[in-house]
């Protein structure tokens, strides 16, 4: 009887951790849906702010802490179990388990048995193989590189002979270029300060002192130079540019300022360009015109920006060598109209919405097409979707109070 009712109380047990595991199962397909939706808003709606990536992050912390959780009680439950009982059922894990297959592979045979495990017996016959996969990932090793270089004398003159020494990222610096890749994009990729990477270095018995990473990281952006103007002179080579600009926090003494990084794209591909695509970031203390007019002080061709008037001095005729050709940016001018739609107190800013996506539809569908192809269906589709999208914003202009937001956003766009 004892035994039966502890077999009675293990099965309890097991069915009470399977339906905690899966109301938490749940709990945590609650809160995975709703990082996707917070994501679908961001990627749809554009915001410009940084409460919409705010949010995100911490349904993704969330959602880490619920999976963490989640792992430990299936695991608890599982060694919990006994023996002969049925083991709870683990939640399905998301997406495939196929591992890479660029990855070498490291075979260990397991000794094999010399007797039969059932009668004892000695005659064993291979019938084949069960493999299981690990995923594994070896600590990282350093290790110190001597480049030695023999010299010889000559017998005839005496003279001394030696290979060139080698070459390093930074002159007389014993940090080798993967190691300073790694720093490098430990800072600017993953945004790990220097402190911490230098006590993350010492944990692995490696001493490197935060100036010592500073003067690699220095060095670093000398040695880069070149490939700095190499990309600058591709990107200003374009007759067709994309400019923008988005707030940088910037560590400044007791306190954050914002800075600027300014960013200039190069892509023909939707124009049916064979250049490879490339941007150039720019960074200024303030948002001023004078930064923009900087970088593009000898270029001239198409910009695709928005209504910023730091612009204005580009697009003037008397401007040297020539005046940039200005490309209205339809994302920024539908913007407004958008965000006014979103709050569904504005069925003009809805109507607007859906006459601008029939234009932006027709530009998906001649992506990459063509300039004749696409001047074609712009001239037949696309041209009078814009004259009568022009003549009913003049229209709801006309009948609107000039305080009104959507009149405001009229005349803006």
């Amino acid at each position: 009887m004892i035994l039966a009712q502890r077999e009675m109380l293990a099965q309890s047990e097991a069915a009470l951790s399977e339906a905690q595991s899966h109301a938490k199962t749940r709990a945590l397909e609650i809160e995975r849906l709703k990082l996707q939706l917070a994501k679908a808003r961001h990627e749809r709606y554009g915001q410009s702010s940084e409460r919409g990536k705010l949010l995100v992050e911490q349904l993704e912390l969330a959602i880490e802490d619920l999976e963490e959780t989640q792992a430990e009680q299936e695991t608890r439950a599982e060694i919990a179990t006994p023996p002969n009982a049925k083991p709870p059922r683990r939640r399905p894990q998301p997406g495939p388990r196929k591992l890479p297959e660029n990855l070498p592979v490291e075979r260990v045979v397991e000794p094999a048995p010399c007797v039969c495990g059932k009668c004892g017996g000695k005659r064993l016959r291979k019938l084949g193989e069960a493999v299981s996969k690990t995923l594994e990932c070896e600590p990282r090793r350093w290790k110190i590189i001597e480049r030695v270089r023999e010299k010889f004398s000559c017998r005839d003159c005496e003279a001394i002979t030696e290979p060139p020494a080698p070459s390093h990222p930074i002159p007389r610096g014993f940090a080798g270029p993967s190691l300073l890749a790694m720093i490098l994009v430990g800072k600017f990729g993953d945004h790990l300060p220097l402190n911490r990477q230098s006590a993350a270095f010492a944990r692995e018995g490696i001493e490197l002192e935060d100036s010592t990473l500073a003067d690699w990281v220095g060095g670093c952006v000398a040695a880069l130079d070149p490939l700095l103007v190499e990309l600058r002179r591709h990107v200003l080579a374009a007759e067709r540019l994309h400019v923008d600009d988005t707030t940088v926090p910037v560590l400044a003494k007791m306190k954050t300022r914002t800075g600027r990084l300014w960013v200039y794209v190069r892509d023909d591909r939707p124009f049916g360009g064979q250049g490879p695509p490339a941007a150039l970031y720019d960074y200024s203390p303030t948002r001023h015109g004078e930064h923009p007019r900087r970088v593009l002080a000898a270029w001239s061709g198409v910009m695709q920006a928005d209504a910023y008037s730091g612009y204005n001095a580009l697009y003037a005729a008397e401007r040297k060598p020539a005046p940039v050709i200005e490309a209205a940016c339809w994302s920024h001018g539908r913007r407004d109209f958008f965000n006014l739609a979103k709050l569904g107190k504005s069925p003009i800013s809805v109507e607007i919405v859906r006459r601008i996506d029939e234009v932006f539809a027709i530009e998906r569908e001649i992506n990459r097409a063509s300039v004749e192809t696409r001047l074609a269906v712009r001239q037949e589709r696309s041209k009078p979707l814009v004259a009568d999208l022009e003549a009913y914003m003049g229209e709801q202009l006309r009948r609107l109070s000039p305080k009104n937001d959507v009149a405001k956003a009229i005349r803006t766009c």
